[in-house]
């Protein structure tokens, strides 16, 4: 029988209630003033912190695009985001110290403290209604859009489109009202609900009649699916529907440009967004560096498994799925195999993932738009009272205009996915060197936001070049555009720079210009071990990563061997860290 039955729709029920409690819990700290809104009062520790960061990345849509990643291209199509892993090292040891340290409400705030004059005036504002509003709407679009065809095939009794709106307007309620105390506390049951669903999932769908009768899912896909790394080889491929190989060439584009280039949620070069909100929300630098390191190893060790294993299976149970519907075989094996009652748990636990995401990503717009916009620009002598009634009033109209992206302007979660990505190459460059390069302005990052529109467009109407080979040219025109706009402007006032660097302590040889007139500030040293430490951990999380995955599918001496790798690096990291003192960590 394919309805819910009353068992499921109490988990369901329940799981709802206790969010509900949990916002209403927190109403009246988050009410306190902005820093309680949007920063917990700067007193979350690191786990609470961290584990928010995963959760707002597992959102709906997150297990269907690992799984049509994996039915299209296998294991190695995860490459897709396992890239991201150097960014993620790269934003642990360079860059949570530094934006704790900075004691900003916004990332955004920060453009006012390193840049100067009416160029960082304008950036300030255009980025705050540019992604606390625009690219905030439609990556909560495409957030709705998976959880639409969860609901269409799991729930079909129920009407999704008013479901999506029923779900926001929850969301944004407890969202609005607890602010990011409530937010944070409910990331962290919603990513425990969320990830035993997907555990109890996978290990259903290996021993579904249809996995089992075809010998268990090494047997019935050809072995180039489990291969952890892209093949050389073209001609790799299955007679499942659109199933191959993932080339090296786009395997490149990724793994040497996109991971530092690109502006993408969730995985911005040098940190930022609702990642720097939660940095900047921890108790101290050494909580920072701490949760954020939780979140990578969380973000790319702990998740992805239940997700690829249902992949697979979707290909056993499900082969004859369209290319353009890889991504809903997540579903079907959900509806296939799923019981009464563990119905509704997995359905409880999509709406964790989606909640988490949805809740996370309100706060952080709103933030935005308030601190970095209204504040800034039409109200600046608001009372407390008056800024958290605005912000509460803003998160309902920034869900409102988010549903009007979902229903009128998106089409397809892989478009959305493609654009940001494209839109957001080569800004990068500039979002990791303005913390280190003094000569780096606020039109250096404009033109860094602008020239990768262009390059796109031309790209899309007069070449045949798409995704994701578009981005080495993208890349490559915005960074040398950049650099040519940045020593054609004047470069940001003397006395802004000081300040900046008095209040970072950033340090580093492309700041001596600066630092040479300010001898009184200890600014950070061991640049070396910092990246040796960035090394070391880029190590553990691919090592801890395919470990896991050769014990799941049975190679126990590989696994435990990538495993012991994994942990000695992390050995070392901690004993770095111990060595320079974790004193340094304010």
């Amino acid at each position: 029988m394919d309805q819910l039955n009353l068992l499921d729709y109490s988990f369901i029920l329940g799981y709802l209630l206790l969010t509900l409690i949990i916002g209403l819990w927190f109403s009246s700290r988050a009410s306190e003033n902005v820093d309680e809104f949007f920063l917990s009062g700067r007193k979350l520790p690191w786990w609470i912190a961290g584990t928010g960061m995963v959760a707002t990345t597992f959102a709906a849509d997150t297990p269907l695009a690992v799984a049509g990643f994996v039915a299209k291209n296998g294991i190695a199509g995860n490459w897709v985001w396992w890239t991201f892993v150097s960014g993620g090292m790269l934003t642990v040891f360079f860059f949570a110290r530094l934006w704790r340290r900075a004691e900003i409400l916004t990332d955004l705030e920060f453009i006012e403290l390193r840049y100067s004059g009416p160029a960082a005036r304008f950036l300030r504002g255009f980025k705050a209604i540019y992604f606390g509003l625009f690219i905030n709407a439609i990556i909560i679009g495409w957030v709705n859009l998976a959880m639409f065809k969860i609901i269409r095939i799991m729930v079909p009794e129920l009407n999704p489109e008013w479901t999506i709106v029923a779900l926001v307007l929850l969301t944004t309620f407890y969202s609005g009202l607890s602010g990011l105390w409530g937010v944070s506390i409910t990331d962290a049951v919603q990513f425990i609900i969320a990830m035993a669903g997907c555990i109890i999932l996978a290990v259903l769908a290996v021993q579904s009649p249809a996995v089992v009768s075809a010998g268990g899912l090494t047997k019935a896909l050809p072995g180039w699916m489990f291969d952890f790394f892209p093949s050389f080889d073209t001609k790799s491929s299955t007679s499942i529907t659109g199933a191959a190989a993932l080339p090296f060439a786009s395997f490149a584009a990724m793994a040497f440009v996109q991971w530092w280039s690109s502006w993408y949620p969730g995985a911005e070069p040098g940190g930022g967004g609702y990642i720097a909100q939660r940095m900047m929300s921890a108790k101290n630098e050494k909580h920072s560096l701490l949760a954020t390191l939780w979140f990578t190893v969380a973000h790319y060790c702990l998740r992805p498994w239940p997700w690829i294993i249902v992949g697979l299976a979707s290909l056993v149970m499900f082969p004859h799925l369209p290319l353009n519907q890889k991504e809903d075989g997540f579903v079907y094996v959900m509806k296939a195999v799923l019981p009464p009652g563990l119905k509704g748990l997995l359905i409880a636990a999509f709406l964790a993932a989606y909640m988490s995401t949805l809740s996370t990503h309100l706060n952080w717009g709103t933030s935005y738009l308030i601190n970095d916009f209204y504040k800034r620009f039409l109200k600046k002598d608001g009372s407390t009272k008056h800024y958290v009634n605005i912000s509460k009033i803003t998160t309902f109209l920034t869900a409102a205009f988010a549903l009007y992206i979902t229903f009128y302007v998106l089409e397809t979660i892989t478009g959305a996915w493609e654009f940001i990505i494209q839109c957001g190459a080569g800004t990068g460059f500039v979002l990791i060197l303005r913390w280190f390069w003094w000569r780096l302005n606020a039109w250096s990052e404009i033109t860094s936001m602008i020239t990768p529109f262009a390059v796109l467009a031309w790209l899309k109407f007069f070449t045949a070049i798409t995704f994701p080979f578009s981005i080495f040219i993208i890349v490559g025109i915005t960074i040398a555009i950049t650099l040519a706009v940045t020593y054609l402007t004047p470069p940001t006032e003397t006395a802004q720079l000081e300040t900046f660097y008095r209040t970072t302590r950033v340090g580093g040889v492309l700041w001596k210009k600066v630092s040479k007139n300010l001898p009184e500030v200890k600014s950070d040293t061991g640049f070396i071990m910092l990246f040796v430490d960035w090394a070391l951990g880029i190590i553990m999380i691919y090592a801890i990563l395919f470990g896991t995955g050769k014990l799941i599918f049975g190679d126990l001496f590989q696994g435990f061997l990538f495993l012991g790798l994994g942990l000695i690096a992390g050995t070392l990291i901690f004993a770095d860290l111990n060595r320079r003192g974790w004193n340094n960590l304010n």
